[in-house]
């Protein structure tokens, strides 16, 4: 169950939509004189080196970030393009943000951070990096539902298991239903991927089913490799911000040729 490692997997598609949500709907809380809460359920370790063997090895970054910027998918001014460009000043130009380092790129001194990382190894990087915000080795939907309602009030929950374990798939509707009735005011964010068995279906019927007024924006791309069962990603988000529908689908027509 704590097999998995994103330093693999950094930076590719999937991070590449998900990553770019995530920025522009931090970007637009944050440009509010209003403190906020900012919390994840699976921070992973924060930073990565995609110039490391691991990158290297799947080549899934080449196709994702490293493409995406030599063509100038994005423009210069766009929230994620922002955040990159200040951690590679910081940590080098093969440097890759995690969702943890994207988002201490926009909180403030008044904002309040929670990320929650079980991975021991994971965990252990994440604490070289994560100064700016509560750490919790424990499991994220146990944090969660402990802090929820936050305070303050206002903010954004990112959940982004590694669903290694088929039985998250069942056990997310559940969780989220219980964070939402909790925080009726919060922005939650669940990122998932979309394979090619379609596990993720049932998944996503139930939060519809309990979230009819959620955003729902999904991307498919080629599998990384021959047999890769990954060929697509998606973010389903309670409580969207205003304008991130027109984001979302910025983002998904980036994907329209691929």
């Amino acid at each position: 169950m704590l097999s998995y490692q994103h330093a693999y997997h950094a930076g590719n598609l999937a991070d590449l939509q998900k990553h770019a949500l995530l920025a522009w709907m931090l970007d637009y809380l944050t440009a509010k004189p209003k403190p906020l809460t900012y919390l994840e359920t699976h921070a992973g370790r924060g930073l990565y080196d995609l110039a490391g063997p691991e990158s290297e090895k799947t080549g899934e970054a080449r196709a994702g970030i490293t493409r995406a910027l030599s063509e100038d998918w994005l423009p210069e001014d766009h929230p994620l393009c922002q955040a990159l460009d200040q951690i590679r000043a910081m940590h080098g130009p093969n440097a890759y943000p995690g969702s943890p380092l994207i988002a201490r790129y926009f909180l403030r001194p008044e904002d309040n951070a929670h990320l929650a990382e079980l991975h021991p190894t994971e965990h252990e990087a994440l604490s070289q990096v994560g100064g700016f915000a509560h750490l919790h080795k424990q499991d994220g939907f146990a944090m969660a539902q402990a802090i929820c309602p936050p305070t303050p009030r206002r903010g954004l929950l990112l959940i982004d298991p590694s669903y290694e374990v088929k039985d998250e798939y069942d056990a997310i509707p559940r969780q989220i239903a219980k964070l939402a009735r909790k925080w009726n005011v919060g922005v939650i964010a669940l990122w998932y991927p979309i394979l090619t068995d379609l596990r993720h279906v049932p998944m996503l019927m139930a939060l519809q089913q309990n979230h009819p007024e959620a955003l729902l924006s999904e991307v498919r791309f080629p599998p990384a490799r021959p047999g890769h069962g990954m060929v697509g990603s998606g973010m389903f988000v309670i409580n969207p911000p205003y304008g991130l529908a027109d984001e979302a689908r910025r983002i998904k027509a980036l994907y329209s040729g691929l």
